[in-house]
């Protein structure tokens, strides 16, 4: 999903607020400067000069100061990842954020002009193949397509229609549900697998039986054009294009995506 993209930069804001290891830092407060270039596109404010179509970089000072000052946190790591995130929750525009926060005053007794962390953060294409062939199916799949939706660290772009397969597999059981949703994410892919993981065992998910039923199933199938291959995770799922239920539901919400290692597009790949 990585483009690129304008920027819209605000350098060294300062504010004073209290965050600390130390307890008097928390207590008395300090110096904090916070700088942050904010990916997104320009293009149409700048053709049109209306402010409504770009963001307003004195609502993201505001916003930057007032939750410096309204929470407490040990780390300045902690202090951008939530910022980070509350950046993205107030500007839907916002494609990507890069934010350093510097401390002058930091308590380490020796000369230094600051000390400071810089993290940056973007939304990544995500298509997750869901799937329920046990109990009430389609509740499964609602719930955790709401889940997946109440997270901040997520929002939907689209969603497939459901449709009903058999089953894939030597198991004999009963037909499936299956479905899939465009979504894009802050996660890893790592983090974004012990999510849609954490999903399936709040529908009490069972992996007994290979290929076996089960309440929910949720599958990463690409995330942005990467090729992932170790012990926890294999990206692309390296068995969809073996599998119409997959790639059905999937041509119907992105047919013009192309395999990273297939270099098809998905609606040739049927």
């Amino acid at each position: 999903m990585k483009k690129t993209m304008d920027k819209i930069v605000i350098e060294n804001l300062e504010v004073f607020a209290n965050h600390g290891v130390l307890e008097e830092e928390n207590v008395l407060g300090q110096k904090f400067l916070v700088s942050a270039e904010l990916e997104v596109s320009t293009r149409k404010a700048g053709i049109s000069d209306a402010l409504m179509l770009s963001v307003d970089y004195t609502k993201v000072c505001k916003i930057i100061s007032s939750f410096m000052c309204e929470h407490t946190f040990h780390l300045l790591e902690a202090v951008a990842e939530n910022l980070a995130l509350v950046l993205f929750a107030n500007f839907e525009a916002l494609n990507g954020v890069k934010i350093t926060i510097k401390k002058p005053w930091a308590p380490i007794r020796m000369h230094v002009d600051y000390v400071g962390v810089t993290i940056e953060r973007r939304w990544h294409r995500a298509y997750v193949a869901i799937g329920s062939n046990m109990g009430d199916k389609l509740k499964y799949l609602e719930d955790a397509v709401k889940a997946v939706k109440e997270d901040v660290s997520c929002r939907i772009i689209k969603i497939s229609d459901i449709i009903l397969t058999e089953p894939y597999g030597p198991v004999e059981q009963d037909d499936f549900m299956n479905g899939c949703i465009m979504l894009d994410t802050l996660y890893t892919p790592s983090e974004l697998l012990r999510f849609l993981q954490k999903l399936e065992n709040d529908a009490n998910r069972v992996r007994d039986v290979h290929w076996g039923p089960r309440t929910l199933d949720l599958d990463i199938l690409l995330y942005d054009d990467l090729v992932i291959s170790d012990d926890e995770l294999i990206i692309p799922h390296p068995e969809m294009h073996k599998r119409a239920f997959v790639l059905e539901p999937l041509k119907q919400i992105a047919p013009n995506v192309v395999h990273p290692l297939l270099h098809q597009r998905i609606r040739d790949m049927i």
